[in-house]
């Protein structure tokens, strides 16, 4: 009767709950701190931003902290255990998919650094070319250039992904409560010194053609 909203719920609605009845029931049957991962995971799943493979992993552990929180208390008829495991699963999945793309990424990295090895000996043995044709291929030049830039952004997201992985588990691994503010932080550090590294290079490749 005094509930803040009337069953049935939504995930959504569950959520709200928590909020609302927080310090006055659920506080009493899990940790009070466990507060923040509620509220990380209503800010996350119903924001209609796009998140990435990383705020994945991050909702997927919040989860399995809460649930494990609540199986102190009871399982649950099953359902709880069942709910854990699914969530465990998907962690799993999510690593080892995570895996084959730094994987794939690397080996792409390696055949580029490679072909352009072999470009830069072939340019070097031939001729230069006439000045009409250096006039032809300059607009492709720079849509060449761009395409680089795109291709060295992408690695260092790629660099970035990898480190942010581990970077998590150790803050779970030391405290467990540090894990979202910690990983948020670091990612936009990481990302204003990505824009800082990209400029420096961008610099970097115009000396080099002056």
């Amino acid at each position: 009767q005094i509930l803040y909203l009337k069953p049935p719920w939504t995930l959504a609605n569950l959520l709200k709950c928590y909020k609302k009845h927080w310090m006055a029931v659920f506080g009493y049957v899990v940790p009070r701190s466990l507060l923040s991962t509620i509220e990380y995971l209503s800010k996350h799943l119903y924001s209609e931003k796009p998140f990435d493979s990383s705020t994945v992993r991050i909702l997927l552990q919040e989860s399995k902290k809460l649930l494990h929180a609540f199986s102190t208390r009871s399982d649950y008829n099953g359902v709880l255990p069942q709910a854990y495991a699914e969530v465990t699963k998907l962690c799993e999945t999510l690593g080892e998919v995570r895996a084959a793309l730094v994987e794939q990424d690397l080996s792409e990295d390696i055949m580029v650094l490679s072909e352009n090895a072999a470009c830069e000996k072939m340019e070097a043995t031939t001729p230069n070319l006439q000045s009409t044709e250096e006039k032809e291929l300059h607009p492709s030049f720079h849509v060449a250039q761009e395409n680089r830039h795109q291709e060295i952004w992408s690695v260092l997201e790629g660099v970035w992904n990898t480190m942010n992985l581990y970077s998590i588990e150790l803050f779970q691994k030391l405290d467990p409560s540090a894990v979202t503010m910690a990983a948020k932080a670091s990612f936009e550090e990481a990302f204003l010194g990505l824009q800082k590294l990209l400029a420096a290079v961008k610099d970097i490749r115009e000396g080099i053609g002056r």
